[in-house]
Formats: structure tokens, C-alpha cells, sequence
């Protein structure tokens, strides 16, 4: 039985066209009809989820994610998944509310990462999602090491998320090579990429297969999840929904 995808987006506006443009380019299909009914809603009012787990004095996204997740159900979402990694920090809280399953990106990264056979991974994330551990619980979790950047590496990746891609600019190759020698210099095996602002510098820079991006992780799930198949299928995945 096919599932009908809705998508929690607006989080943000490039991330969330761009899983919809992999969920399309990752499905088998021949013809229109066989590709994932997906409903994308757009939601750019969602209060930022860093700035929320790092001052509780500011608006709280959850109330949001929340509504969205009604909404799509009620618009005939199956299953919802949503293209940002600092959002699965409320991911209790989110799937409790939700009248239908939410996949968890994180844990489907961390699998993957995982079924690489890495043993170090570091993780190129937002201040939010390193701060809430996500990331790291869910890497132990499948005993892989987590390796997080130092703090002037932490904020070049912040400003390539928040100052570059968020703001609409590109991203240089260099600018980025010295955020990924630095996280070599700590022997990682695999690097994720724990951003779906991240996930845009990898359309565009076009990285290596040293990382794992956690967008294109999320777009595979979704697709396997609603009984659809990949077109160059991976590791046959266990979701968590």
C-alpha cells in the first residue's frame, strides 16, 4: 500500500525544494503515476529552532511543527517527514502530537553512517543540534564515534549555514575546504552533513562520498517508507517511524 508524503517545510525555503526535487530524481519511476504523492507545505514562519534550544526566552518552534503536522494530515499525509536536523530535537514531543508517523532523520543518518562501516564520524551541524545531542545519541546509538569540530571550526560551519546559504549567497569551494581539512585533521572516517543548509552547499560544491548527507538520507527513507522503490537501491533500510 503507497503512502502519501507530507513534507514540514520552510525550514529552510532551499532545503525543502531541494528534498522534493531528490525525492523525484531517487524514485523508480517511468511515468507521473509512479512517483510519491507528496504534499509540501512551505510553512517560513516557523521560529528558528537554534535560537530557541540555545535561549528558551525565544519563540518556540514546537506549537508550529505541531500545527503543520495536522495540517498535513488532515490534507491527506500518511506519513511526514521534516528537512531539518535542529527540528528532531522536538522529535518526542512532535511525533506525540502528530496524528500520523514522523520519520527521524537523525537515527536514519546515524544508520547509515553506521552501515559504512566508519567508526569516526564527525558531524557538521547547527550550534542547536550539537548543543541538544541528537546527533551524538543517536551515532553512539549504533556505536560509531561522534567527533564534533572546535569552536572556530563551529563557527565558519554557522556562518556558512546562516550568513551564506540562508541569505541566498554561495559558498566557496575554498571556504569550505578549510572547514572539511580541519575535520580530517581529527581522522574521521565519514563526515555528515547535519544540516539541510549543508546539503545545498553539496548540490552546488558537488563533495566527495567521504560524507553523508542527511538530506539525501531522509529523501531515500521517505521513499522506501511509502512503498516506493530507489533508483539505485542502497542497503535495504529499517526505518524508524
Amino acid at each position: 500500500m503507497r503512502k502519501t508524503l507530507g513534507i514540514i517545510g520552510g525550514v529552510g525555503p532551499l532545503a525543502t525544494m531541494f528534498i522534493g526535487e531528490m525525492i523525484v530524481r531517487r524514485t523508480s519511476a517511468t511515468k507521473d503515476q509512479e512517483h510519491v504523492h507528496t504534499i509540501i507545505d512551505n510553512d517560513t514562519s516557523i521560529p528558528d529552532r537554534t535560537e530557541y534550544i540555545l535561549d528558551q526566552t525565544k519563540e518556540n518552534p514546537v506549537p508550529y511543527l505541531v500545527n503543520d503536522a495536522v495540517k498535513l494530515a488532515n490534507a491527506g499525509a500518511d506519513l511526514i517527514c521534516i528537512p531539518c536536523n535542529t527540528a528532531h530535537t522536538f522529535y518526542k514531543e512532535l511525533q506525540a502530537a502528530s496524528p500520523v508517523p514522523v520519520l527521524h532523520m537523525i537515527r536514519e543518518t546515524a544508520k547509515r553512517a553506521a552501515s559504512t562501516g566508519a567508526k569516526r564520524v564527525g558531524i557538521l551541524a547547527t550550534d542547536g543540534t550539537l548543543t541538544s545531542g541528537v546527533y551524538q545519541q543517536a551515532l553512539i546509538e549504533q556505536d560509531v564515534e561522534p567527533v564534533l569540530p572546535d569552536a572556530i571550526i563551529q563557527h565558519q560551519v554557522m556562518s556558512v549555514i546562516y550568513d551564506y546559504v540562508k541569505a541566498g549567497k554561495e559558498v566557496s569551494e575554498h571556504q569550505w575546504k578549510v572547514i572539511e581539512e580541519a575535520m580530517l585533521q581529527l581522522n574521521c572516517d565519514k563526515i555528515i552533513l547535519g544540516c539541510t543548509e549543508l546539503s545545498i552547499v553539496n548540490k552546488e560544491i558537488k563533495l566527495s562520498d567521504r560524507y553523508i548527507d542527511s538530506l539525501i538520507v531522509l529523501a531515500e527513507s521517505a521513499i522506501v517508507a511509502c512503498g516506493y522503490e530507489l533508483v539505485q537501491p542502497c542497503t535495504p533500510l529499517k526505518l524508524d517511524v
